[in-house]
């Protein structure tokens, strides 16, 4: 297999990157992360194309309303940052996101695997997969060229 490029929030290679401004156009749900006295504090959750991310006591589980175990972790801060609640466990996303093909940084090369530290872990995937997304504080996350296609629409 070959070495991984890897990539973090603050490399400065991802201010030559040119980054679009895209919103989500879908509903989702959202569930609060409060576990019980006595039961573990933090909970793994497997993303459907197979990132271990690490939910904390306190986190928001977000995710697509027609696909129940498609979610994710979202620190407080950054769900007040960028979700809107539009009902009982219903909320959109209201921020930006910002993406680039992750080919981008891989010179063209779809089968190159890259290693994105998102601010819940780390995720190893192939470029030619996956767009580059940056968030409201800067973080950043691999999103799923086809997810994309689907939900995300170019902002004005």
């Amino acid at each position: 297999m070959r070495e991984p490029i890897i990539v973090k929030s603050d490399d400065p290679i991802l201010n030559t990157l040119e980054f679009k401004p895209y919103r989500n156009v879908v509903q989702r749900r959202v569930i609060p992360f409060i576990p019980g006295e006595g039961q573990p504090q933090t909970m793994e959750v497997i993303t459907p194309w197979g990132a271990h991310l690490m939910a904390k006591k306190g986190d928001l589980l977000v995710g697509e309303l027609n696909a129940p175990d498609d979610m994710w972790p979202v620190t407080p801060e950054i769900f007040d940052a960028s979700y809107m609640m539009i009902g009982p466990g219903r909320c959109v996303k209201r921020a930006v996101t910002l993406l680039v093909p992750l080919t981008d940084l891989t010179n063209g090369d779809p089968d190159q695997p890259v290693t994105i530290h998102t601010l819940e872990g780390v995720d190893t995937v192939r470029a030619g997969d996956f767009l580059l997304a940056k968030g409201v504080r800067g973080e950043i996350w691999p999103y799923p060229k086809e997810k994309a296609a689907e939900i995300m629409r170019p902002a004005d």
